[in-house]
């Protein structure tokens, strides 16, 4: 049987992460994403126990004050996070467990689970950060401001992590990511973000 492990993914929001977690997953069968708790209702299409397990504020208030969750943040005034007993059974399994998360919990993964490997995703630069950004549709400018404000502080984080690769171009980052995990011995490029 393999040897399960735990690995983070992070970076800014609009950097890609979804984009490349979803190519990995299509590539590589051993790969299982963690399922997140929430307080937040479901949206539509959305399955408990699929896309999230949505909990009650009092259920997930239980699950802190229990060391129930790996990790866990605030965001939008709804609370996420990692259900541990969920992790260390996939890791016992032999699966390899990836993680999407925020700067936040990615911090607390690495006092919590420190064997975890990190992996922090840049934009080239700021400039395309914002146009990716832009380019969704889905923020008023004050968001898309506050998006970039947080993204600076997150950018300025990613020495923190194991690997922090440069998505400018999605196959050159997958591959990165790939070597990464699969052979350690990745040529990782650092970005000089400004």
């Amino acid at each position: 049987m393999s040897i399960g492990k735990l690995i983070v993914l992070t970076g800014p929001s609009g950097v890609g992460k979804g984009t490349l977690l979803k190519l990995l997953l299509e590539r590589h069968s051993q790969l299982y994403v963690s399922i997140s708790a929430t307080t937040r209702s479901p949206r539509p299409g959305e399955v408990d126990g699929k896309s999230y397990y949505f909990v009650s504020r009092p259920q997930f208030a239980e699950a802190i004050g229990s060391g129930s969750l790996l990790e866990w943040a605030e965001y939008a005034g709804n609370y996420y996070g990692t259900l541990r007993h969920q992790v260390e059974e996939k890791i016992a399994e032999g699966k390899w467990v990836i993680l999407e998360i925020e700067l936040k919990g990615a911090r607390q993964i690495k006092q919590s689970f420190p064997s975890a490997s990190s992996i922090f995703i840049l934009p080239p630069s700021l400039d395309e950060l914002e146009k990716r950004i832009k380019s969704r549709g889905q923020d008023s400018s004050e968001a898309i401001a506050l998006r970039l404000a947080t993204s600076r502080l997150e950018i300025a984080a990613a020495k923190e992590f194991d690997y922090q690769i440069v998505n400018e171009n999605l196959e050159v980052a997958l591959a990165e990511i790939e070597a990464a995990l699969f052979t350690n011995q990745a040529t990782i490029s650092a970005s000089e973000n400004k």
